[in-house]
């Protein structure tokens, strides 16, 4: 070994091999440059890494939960309304729909938003008409047993409010989902003529 930093070395076989040197060099400045290259590298795909998270990834979660739950209130309030217009078919008509309200709020399905419907915040509708389904019915008309033809029922006043203030949206309000269906038995079981509520 010679100078500093350098090393000699002999390659042997052959008569060409005995006479030449094989120098390296090597510089002890030259790791710590490696080292602080790695680091900013590093640094930088952290940096990318931050900034991709904040702009892109993390919306596009929240966007995903935002539309999933949109989407679980829509189908469940679709079938909440089909459930208490199949009740209202098969049960006694009241005037009010008293009945078929406190089955509706009893019987909530699993959704985002339940005490909502259950409180009475969102509004039920329940209306039965006559004359398939044009006519408002009252029972004033008739004598006897007298049963309306058609029931309705829907949804009035709710809005899904999740991430509204969050995201700075505006609430979605979410559409009636009117059902109306053809009475069935209207609540009377057999010929006795006794309404089943």
């Amino acid at each position: 070994m010679g100078l500093s930093g350098r090393a000699k070395v002999r390659c042997g076989g052959g008569s060409e091999g005995r006479n030449s040197l094989l120098v390296f060099s090597a510089f002890s400045s030259a790791s710590p440059r490696l080292r602080f290259k790695r680091s900013s590298t590093g640094g930088q795909a952290l940096t990318e890494f931050v900034v991709l998270y904040a702009g892109v990834i993390l919306p596009l979660t929240f966007m995903i939960i935002f539309v999933a739950e949109i989407l679980w209130i829509w189908h469940g309030v679709a079938d909440f309304t089909r459930d208490g217009a199949r009740y209202a078919s098969t049960h006694c008509w009241t005037t009010d729909g008293s009945n078929v309200l406190a089955y509706m709020e009893s019987n909530v399905p699993a959704i985002l938003d339940r005490a909502v419907f259950q409180t009475g915040d969102a509004g039920i509708t329940i209306q039965y008409f006559s004359d398939g389904g044009i006519t408002p019915f009252t029972g004033d008309t008739c004598s006897g047993l007298c049963v309306p033809d058609t029931v309705s029922v829907s949804i009035t006043n709710y809005q899904f409010l999740r991430f509204a203030s969050f995201m700075k949206q505006p609430p979605v309000k979410i559409p009636p989902f009117t059902t109306v269906l053809p009475m069935e038995s209207a609540g009377f079981q057999d010929a006795s003529g006794v309404c089943v509520p």
